[in-house]
């Protein structure tokens, strides 16, 4: 059976700190700080919905994120600049080693699908304009059975859409709680250690493979 490779998108594929070249001209130097800190909210959002069953998009998550990283910013958004910031959310950059690993990912002889928080809809279209959506055979979307990663059954819901058993596919993220939620599904999974002071939780599970950089991540998984 061919492997599988399920990449995630925000903060794997697509760099989602991105955002602070908009937010620039309103925040200069603090650009940097409200884009980490409004990409902390977002996950936090998503994580405490997934557990109360109160289910939203990650849309919605990220907009209340925004609304919430601006009252702590101290930061006033009229109605044009606040969609301004969530369609630029849309247009985010791919990191530069994303298209070199997908094309060796590819050329390896790998499936590959993007497998999400955000629902396919958005998550589509921000591959596309990034170039990246023709690599993948199709998009899997938390959205599709309401909840989040890290949430056992998002992995169970991936491995349904994919239809390849656990062992058949690897998850690629450079978030480890998506890292450690598919170790606990039972998929082997690459942590993209994409900081040096990036560090990964210490729960007593180790990433099946550490890279830093999606580039020779092909050559290093066994099929």
């Amino acid at each position: 059976m061919t492997t599988t490779l399920a990449f995630d998108v925000y903060g794997t594929l697509i760099d989602t700190h991105g955002i602070a070249a908009a937010l620039q001209p309103r925040l200069g130097p603090r650009a940097a700080d409200f884009s980490r800190a409004w990409r902390d909210k977002q996950l936090e959002y998503s994580f405490r919905r997934g557990l109360m069953r109160r289910y939203e998009t990650f849309a919605v998550c990220t907009r209340q994120a925004l609304d919430h990283t601006c009252a702590q910013f101290g930061l006033p958004l009229d109605p044009t600049e606040r969609e301004g910031l969530m369609d630029a959310y849309q247009t985010l950059p791919a990191f530069q080693d994303a298209r070199e690993g997908l094309v060796q990912a590819r050329e390896a002889g790998f499936r590959l699908f993007a497998f999400s928080n955000g629902p396919a809809e958005a998550v589509g279209p921000l591959l596309a304009q990034a170039g990246l959506r023709d690599f993948f055979v199709d998009v899997v979307s938390v959205d599709e059975v309401q909840s989040f990663k890290p949430d056992p059954g998002v992995y169970a819901h991936f491995l349904r859409r994919a239809g390849v058993p656990a062992r058949g596919a690897w998850l690629i993220s450079s978030n480890p709680f998506d890292v450690i939620g598919a170790l606990s599904a039972g998929l082997p999974a690459a942590w993209v250690r994409r900081s040096p002071a990036a560090l990964f939780d210490p729960w007593g599970l180790e990433p099946t493979l550490t890279v830093e950089s999606l580039s020779g991540l092909a050559a290093r998984i066994r099929p």
